[in-house]
């Protein structure tokens, strides 16, 4: 079970691996697959593009019961 604020509209990859236990690489893999959240592109100072997922709130319920949460 995943508890979180209801107020919390949002969640980065960072919030959710810490939620949920799945690895960044997972997660990655699986939003991609299933088509869950969405990219957001932030320039870094050197002009390259970092690309950061980002979840709502359904988004992180699906992940919690299509992935475990990993062992590695």
């Amino acid at each position: 079970m995943v508890r979180i604020k209801s107020s919390q509209k949002i969640f980065t990859e960072d919030e959710v691996v810490s939620l949920t236990g799945i690895c960044t690489d997972h997660l990655r893999k699986l939003a991609q697959n299933k088509h869950l959240g969405t990219i957001a592109r932030a320039a870094e100072a050197a002009g390259a593009e970092a690309e950061k997922w980002l979840f709502s709130h359904s988004d992180l319920m699906i992940l919690t019961v299509l992935q475990p949460r990993c062992d590695h």
